[in-house]
C-alpha cells in the first residue's frame, strides 16, 4: 500500500530466556508488535511486522522482572530497528557517500535512513584493532581549515593504505607517534623543518626521503625568484626606450600599474628600513606587510609590474601576429579565422588583443606586450622548445642583458636530470656549481636537507601516495558539510575495502 510493503509474522519459539541470568522461561507477560525495516522489493519500501512475547523471569535473585524473546541473529539486535542484512548495505553507502549524499541516495533505493543512521552506523564499525606494524610510511599534513589549523596523514607506503590520521602537526605529536611505532625505517616527507626534525629526534636509525615532485617545484619556484629579482633589468632589455605612459594604458592595465606604484612605494619603505638595520619582524609591525613579502622586497623579487596571468591567446600568438600583419585588423575577424583553427576562447579576449596592438601600432610600441615574470620564466624553460618567434625573441634578449639568467635555467636543468637518471653522486658538484649562482638560496636548502635528497634520488619510495590520499581525504571531508571529525575521516579513510 502506498509503495510500503509490509510483512507480518511471529517468533516461533517456545520459550524465552532471560538475558540477565539465563533463566529459561514460560510465563508469557503480554505481547507486542515491533516493526523492523528491511531490504526494498521492487523499488518498494519493506517492513517486517512481528509479533514478539515478553516474558517474566522467575529467579528470585534476578533483578530483571520482565524481559521480551530475542530475535534470531539474521533478523536483527534486541534493540535493533532494521534486519541484519541491511547493515552491509548502510555501512557501504556510509562509507562511500557520508551522511547526507548517502540519505540521498538510500531514499532513492526505497530505504528511507537518515543521514545520522549513515554517520552512527560508520562510527559504530570503526576498526578498534591497531593497524599492522609499518616499516616505510609517509607522512604530510593536510588542513582542517586553510591557514588555521592542520592535521597529518600517515601512510603505509608498502600496503598503500593510510594506518594513521593525527589532529595536528606539531612536533610533539609526531614525535610520539614516531616513538609508539620504532619498526618504522623510512620516512617519505615533505622538505618542512617540522617533520624532518621530528623524525631526526624519535627515529634516528630511520632514513628520511625527501618527496621528488616537492624538489621539482621548490627548484621552479627558485628560478622564478630569479627571474622576479631582475625584471627592472629585463624590463628595460625587452621595451628598450619605450617608457610606459598611463594615460594609453586599459582599465585592467591601469589597474595593474596603479597597484603596481603602489608596491614601489612600499618596497622603498622597506628597503630603507632595510638599510637601516631593523628586524625583519619590526619592519612587519611598523609596515603592516607580512614577513614573508618583506622577505621578497628585500631579496628583490616584487618588481613585477604586469603580473598577468596565463591568456588563451598565448599559443595562437604567432598566427595572431601573422593575421595582423597580413592586414586583418578586425576583432570580429580574427576571432572567426582563430576559432576555425581550433580557438575555444571568447571573443572578448581577441578584440581587447586588437585593441591593444591598435594601441601599440598608433604609440610606436614594439609588437612584444609587457611580460610578466611568469611568462618570461615560462619562456626560458617549458615553452623554449615551443618554436614561438616571441620565446626565440625573450631568450635572445635575455641571454645577451642577463647572461646569470641563463646559467641559473641550466642548473635547472642540470637538477632535473640528476633527479631522472638517479645519479646521486652528481648532487655535490651540483650544489657547488648552484651556490654561485642566483639559485644559491635553494642550493643552501638542498645542502641542509642533503641526506634527504640524496635518498630521494636513490630510494624507490616517494610521497606520491600520500598526496592522492590527502585529495581523497579533502574530497571526503568536503562531501560531510563540516561534519568531517577525526573519527569520522579515520572511518571513511581506513575502511577496509
Amino acid at each position: 500500500m502506498n509503495g510500503v510493503v509490509e510483512i507480518s509474522g511471529r517468533v516461533a519459539s517456545s520459550r524465552g530466556i532471560c538475558p540477565d541470568c539465563g533463566t529459561p522461561s514460560l510465563s508469557c507477560h503480554s505481547r507486542y508488535f515491533r516493526t523492523l525495516s528491511d531490504l526494498p522489493i521492487s523499488g518498494a519500501v519493506v517492513k517486517l511486522r512481528l509479533l514478539v512475547r515478553r516474558f517474566r523471569c522467575g529467579h528470585g535473585t534476578c533483578s530483571r522482572k520482565t524481559f521480551s524473546e530475542a530475535l534470531a541473529p539474521v533478523l536483527g539486535s534486541r534493540y535493533g530497528r532494521r534486519v541484519a542484512r541491511c547493515d552491509d548495505l548502510l555501512r557501504a553507502v556510509g562509507l562511500a557517500l557520508g551522511g547526507r549524499p548517502g540519505s540521498r541516495m538510500m531514499a532513492r533505493l526505497a530505504v528511507p535512513w537518515s543521514r545520522d543512521t549513515l554517520l552512527r552506523a560508520i562510527r559504530r564499525d570503526i576498526a578498534t584493532d591497531p593497524p599492522a606494524a609499518a616499516t616505510v610510511i609517509g607522512i604530510d599534513d593536510f588542513a582542517w581549515r586553510r591557514g588555521h589549523s592542520y592535521g597529518s596523514i600517515v601512510v603505509d607506503l608498502e600496503q598503500r593504505k593510510v594506518i594513521d590520521i593525527l589532529p595536528d602537526r606539531q612536533r610533539e605529536t609526531i614525535v610520539a607517534w614516531l616513538r609508539e611505532n620504532p619498526q618504522v625505517h623510512t620516512i617519505c616527507r615533505d622538505r618542512g623543518p617540522g617533520y624532518g626534525a621530528a623524525a631526526t629526534e624519535a627515529a634516528p636509525h630511520a632514513r628520511q626521503v625527501a618527496d621528488r615532485w616537492h624538489l621539482f617545484e621548490n627548484a621552479s619556484a627558485a628560478f622564478l625568484a630569479a627571474v622576479r629579482s631582475e625584471m627592472p633589468r629585463l624590463r628595460k632589455a625587452l621595451a628598450p626606450g619605450v617608457p610606459i605612459d598611463p594615460g594609453t594604458l586599459t582599465r585592467a592595465e591601469r589597474i595593474q600599474w596603479d597597484g603596481a606604484k603602489a608596491r614601489e612605494m612600499v618596497n622603498k619603505e622597506i628597503l630603507a628600513l632595510a638599510e637601516q638595520g631593523v628586524p625583519l619582524k619590526a619592519m612587519a609591525r611598523t609596515t603592516s606587510v607580512s614577513r614573508q613579502t618583506i622577505r621578497k622586497i628585500v631579496r628583490g623579487q616584487r618588481h613585477d609590474t604586469f603580473r598577468a596571468r596565463q591568456s588563451s591567446l598565448d599559443p595562437w600568438f604567432v598566427m595572431l601576429e601573422a593575421e595582423w600583419n597580413a592586414g586583418c585588423r578586425v576583432g570580429a575577424e580574427l576571432w572567426r579565422r582563430l576559432k576555425a583553427s581550433g580557438f575555444a576562447g571568447s571573443l572578448r579576449v581577441v578584440t581587447e588583443w586588437a585593441t591593444r596592438r591598435r594601441r601599440d601600432d598608433k604609440l610606436g610600441h614594439p609588437a612584444s606586450p609587457t611580460l610578466s615574470a611568469r611568462t618570461v620564466a615560462r619562456s626560458l624553460t617549458v615553452e623554449r622548445d615551443t618554436g614561438s618567434a616571441r620565446n626565440a625573441m625573450v631568450s635572445a634578449v635575455i641571454e645577451k642583458a642577463v647572461p646569470a639568467l641563463i646559467t641559473a635555467r641550466d642548473i635547472v636543468d642540470r637538477f632535473h636530470a640528476m633527479m631522472r637518471s638517479k645519479d646521486v653522486k652528481r648532487l655535490d658538484p651540483w650544489i657547488k656549481a648552484a651556490s654561485a649562482s642566483k639559485l644559491a638560496s635553494f642550493a643552501a636548502g638542498v645542502e641542509a636537507d642533503k641526506d634527504a635528497i640524496a635518498a630521494a634520488i636513490t630510494e624507490p619510495w616517494s610521497s606520491g601516495q600520500v598526496e592522492g590520499t590527502i585529495n581523497r581525504l579533502k574530497l571526503i571531508k568536503r562531501q560531510m558539510y563540516g561534519r568531517a571529525n577525526l573519527d569520522l575521516l579515520k572511518a571513511r579513510l581506513m575502511a577496509p575495502v
